[in-house]
């Protein structure tokens, strides 16, 4: 998923949606279309206007704003494209609002977040803007705020926890495996991910998947690439160190295993992206009985399958897994597909009677989807988590 996806101005109108809502969201729509070539220019806008009408805020972000700005910009793409559909809209907005704890986002903080972006939105709308256009912009964020907001206030759990790196690992010069001991443990389920900040850059709070499945003394182990312009990436790689103490956000995420469902399951695991996919591996070989698993594990390169013997050992005592290495340019691979996972994949036909999961670099995802989609895989039966390389 990017920023830059389409939307439809046009939404649908079932026949049980009030007239005022389905207005709304035409509304909304239609002059998000108008400003959404300058995307980029309205996020810009948006802080500008935030900092100069609430600077207190200022101190709650990081200096560099880059990823910042395009996490903001990910977020409104998706609420508009849900803004008719709250049975997913409504799940997302509850986490964000979970989410923004960690930040210290507090409730006199919203005010001046919605006279931002609607100032940002007016801007580049041009003789788009109406009083009635302004009218649905401020319905939307009101129902936005309210939903985030009810959602931080009945979460009673911590907005971060403590956690201590005691390993680390460095694989490769660009690949380091980092555990950390967490002051109380951690909750989240095999497969989810969390947000993590690390000393080196503070208040740059990035994505990691945690690589084990819980356990009983709460470690937590990661998997970690160091990304071009990465600049929490190439930290943890090269400068972190026995004693650092992270903060740990709570846990979000899609990626499971439902074993009761009856479904077998393809996995599909670029890179790094091996961590939820290995966190759920772990898991199953907790039990006797299991779904079928065929997992992808694919690189450029076979030095980038640099898990790939402890999944060999896993499937050699686990007879409901099936490990298959793909790499894309190593003629002297032996034993291993070659080609792209979405190329690997699709070889082996639809699985249109699987469970499929997808963990990856976001272009990975992306282009393994939709060559499944094209191969015949239904949609509904593909999950993934798309966010950012750093």
């Amino acid at each position: 998923m990017t920023a830059k996806a389409p939307v439809s101005p046009t939404p649908q109108q079932s026949d049980d949606q009030p007239a005022a809502v389905a207005l709304m969201v035409r509304l909304v729509r239609e002059s998000f279309a108008v400003v959404e070539p300058h995307a980029d220019a309205v996020c810009e806008s948006f802080y500008a206007t935030l900092f100069s009408i609430a600077p207190e805020i200022r101190e709650l972000f990081p200096l560099n704003m880059q990823v910042q700005r395009s996490r903001f910009l990910r977020a409104l793409v998706h609420i508009v494209q849900m803004i008719d559909r709250p049975e997913e809209l409504g799940p997302f907005l509850r986490q964000l609002g979970r989410d923004h704890r960690k930040f210290g986002v507090l409730t006199g903080h919203y005010e001046p977040l919605g006279m931002a972006l609607l100032s940002s939105i007016k801007k580049y709308a041009g003789p788009a803007w109406t009083v009635e256009v302004e009218h649905a912009w401020a319905e939307a964020y009101t129902i936005v705020a309210r939903a985030m907001l009810d959602a931080a206030a009945a979460d009673d759990g911590p907005a971060w926890w403590s956690a201590t790196l005691v390993d680390h690992q460095r694989k490769a010069r660009d690949l380091a495996i980092v555990r950390l001991q967490p002051e109380y443990p951690v909750p989240y389920l095999p497969g989810q991910y969390v947000s993590i900040e690390i000393p080196q850059r503070p208040r740059m709070w990035r994505y990691l998947t945690p690589a084990n499945a819980p356990h009983g003394d709460g470690m937590l182990e990661f998997h970690v690439r160091a990304v071009q312009s990465g600049w929490v990436s190439r930290a943890i790689v090269a400068e972190a160190q026995q004693g650092d103490v992270w903060r740990i956000g709570p846990a979000m995420g899609r990626l499971r295993v439902d074993r009761t469902a009856g479904r077998d399951v393809v996995m599909i695991a670029g890179g790094t992206g091996l961590a939820p996919m290995r966190a759920i591996l772990e898991d199953l070989a907790q039990w006797g009985e299991n779904p079928r698993v065929h997992l992808f594990y694919g690189g450029r390169v076979r030095a980038d399958l640099y898990d790939l013997p402890y999944l060999v050992s896993l499937a050699a005592t686990n007879p409901w897994l099936t490990v298959v290495p793909v790499v894309e340019s190593d003629a002297d691979a032996t034993n291993m597909q070659q080609g792209t996972l979405a190329d690997v994949v699709t070889r082996y036909g639809a699985w249109a009677d699987r469970d499929v999961l997808v963990s990856g670099s976001p272009s990975m995802i992306r282009s393994t989807v939709s060559r499944m989609l094209v191969a015949g895989t239904p949609l509904d039966h593909i999950t993934y988590d798309p966010f950012t390389l750093d």
